[in-house]
């Protein structure tokens, strides 16, 4: 095994790949043989780093030197200057890694100085390609305990003493989901990872499986040991190419190393998963048209009760986790559950990631500990609105969630805080718009997601949420009448409280929260015939 002087960490995720970080990858590998540089030198390709608009970046350890926004032709400076003359290339550093010429490590950058890392612990820092990177920081020791030491009812109990809750949305607790599936009758169970993202703005389930795959197989392994299950699929959309391959890649490196399979551990516990291919439709994360998905039907809702975890997947007892819960078991088997509540508040405990987004000057992905509040996040991670601009509103929960105005700025990030105003936490794509924006747009924008996603199964959804839209739409373009404002928060109430599943009764939140705080753009449209903002002013008709 060599051992190297420097690492230089070069982020693999989408956001980066797509601004040819492979590239800097292979001239990296290049120009190290050509400099006899290899044997000193390890490159290595991680998952995502989380401050997307810094990409591609590149880490220098040892000493932490964090480059931002590195081209081809910089590669070869920075081998030069730092990797031979151990001079740091101070120009293209991240602009809050260096301040009156004083150079910070990365984990000096303010962007990660209020975050805490569990679902992304590996993030940034391993081979997500090589399991060996995985297990040297205490991969599969959990699932290892769990087997040796531990019964299955000590797992579940474990998981809910740690109050931990469903990170998709919907924030139900986890231990006790896994409870009710263990005592369901059947001689056949199922666990299911919903890695389904799909809300505008969101990628924190991407970037974990495309970061630390073996994270989520490992908590899989537990939960199918905790409940009687020897069969696991993780239901993915075919758009996360990178995410697949990895998981694949992982998948079959822990079948190689007997952490998949049969008599896992030398116990007599039986585990093994595999990928199944989603389309991309949004319906599809809600957990019923996952399932029906899965089995081959149109992803479409089913009516509950059964609950999944006594009919499920084939009728079977099944159980359900999103990729960012799954990302939490395994470190809390292995910490235990005061651990875990250690971090965040007393009913949300934990942490939680979020995609942060829109007007906001360090965009990408963060996790930080719940209970930190909107004004933290936006001002202190997220670095404050661009270009001077005042801060407007932050929607929080996608096309289900709501907007969040400046005068609720301090209040805690946790699962009932964020109802309480009006929003969610939905799976956590956060959306920060300044000034300039219009709200009407915005929750018109919102609405035609949710329309074109519909599954058309029950009327209040394909219908009136169609309604709606149309609505929206008249207002925007100038035709608006003030009749049209209380016809929309009608057809909103009523569809909240009659559709089938959540798509639907979560459809009207962000036109509903917009009319709640900002009615008077909404008359304006109506009553002047114009939109308030001068960029995206409407024709008088």
């Amino acid at each position: 095994m060599n051992i190297y002087r420097s690492h230089v960490l070069i982020c693999g995720g989408t956001g980066c790949t797509s601004s040819k970080s492979d590239k800097l990858q292979e001239k990296f590998e290049k120009l190290l043989v050509e400099k006899e540089l290899d044997k000193e030198v390890k490159v290595v390709r991680t998952g995502c780093f989380g401050l997307c608009e810094a990409g591609p970046i590149i880490i220098v350890y040892p000493e932490g030197s964090f480059y931002s926004q590195v081209k081809i032709d910089d590669v070869e400076e920075i081998i030069e200057e730092h990797l031979l003359k151990g001079r740091i290339v101070k120009r293209l550093l991240f602009k809050d890694a260096i301040v009156e010429d004083i150079v910070k490590s990365v984990d000096e950058v303010d962007f990660y100085k209020k975050q805490k890392r569990i679902a992304l612990k590996n993030c940034g820092v391993i081979n997500p390609e090589d399991i060996d990177e995985y297990i040297a920081l205490d991969g599969y020791l959990a699932l290892g305990k769990a087997l040796t030491e531990m019964t299955p009812e000590e797992v579940i109990e474990t998981v809910k003493d740690s109050g931990l809750r469903g990170r998709g949305g919907g924030g139900f607790p986890t231990g006790l989901k896994w409870g009710f599936t263990a005592k369901a009758e059947g001689n056949q169970k199922y666990v299911l990872c919903n890695a389904d993202e799909g809300d505008p703005g969101a990628f924190m389930d991407r970037s974990i499986l495309e970061g630390d795959p073996h994270s989520v197989i490992e908590a899989m392994a537990l939960a199918g040991y905790a409940i009687g299950s020897n069969q696991g699929y993780v239901y993915i959309r075919a758009e996360y190419p990178i995410a697949v391959e990895r998981l694949q890649i992982a998948i079959n490196q822990a079948r190689e190393k007997g952490l998949l399979g049969k008599n896992i551990f030398g116990s007599d516990f039986d585990f093994d998963m595999e990928i199944r291919l989603g389309a991309g439709a949004f319906v599809c994360g809600e957990e019923t048209a996952l399932i029906a998905s899965i089995e081959g039907e149109r992803g479409m809702p089913r009516n509950k009760p059964p609950y999944p975890a006594n009919k499920g997947l084939w009728q079977k007892p099944t159980l359900i986790n999103n990729v960012e819960t799954y990302a939490n078991v395994a470190q809390i088997i292995l910490h235990g559950a005061d651990w875990f509540k250690e971090m965040g508040t007393e009913k949300s405990p934990g942490t939680k990631v979020f995609a942060l987004g829109g007007k906001i000057n360090n965009t990408g992905l963060i996790e930080i500990p719940m209970g930190t509040t909107l004004r933290e996040v936006i001002y202190e991670v997220g670095g404050g609105i661009p270009n001077g601009k005042k801060f407007k509103a932050v929607q929080t929960g996608g096309p289900s969630g709501g907007c969040i105005t400046s005068e609720s700025l301090d209040t805690p990030i946790d699962f009932d805080s964020l109802t309480s105003i009006g929003s969610m936490m939905g799976s956590g794509g956060m959306i920060v718009m300044d000034e300039d924006d219009c709200m009407v747009d915005i929750a018109r924008f919102f609405l035609d997601f949710t329309v074109e996603e519909s599954c058309g199964k029950c009327p209040p959804c394909r219908i009136g949420t169609k309604r709606m839209l149309e609505i929206l739409e008249k207002i925007t373009s100038g035709k608006g009448e003030p009749e049209d404002l209380d016809r929309l928060e009608r057809l909103a109430e009523n569809i909240k409280v009659s559709s089938l599943c959540g798509l639907g009764q979560t459809a009207p939140n962000p036109v509903l929260s917009t009319l709640k705080h900002f009615r008077h753009e909404y008359e304006a449209h109506v009553n002047e015939k114009r939109c308030p903002f001068p960029h995206l002013r409407i024709n008088s008709i």
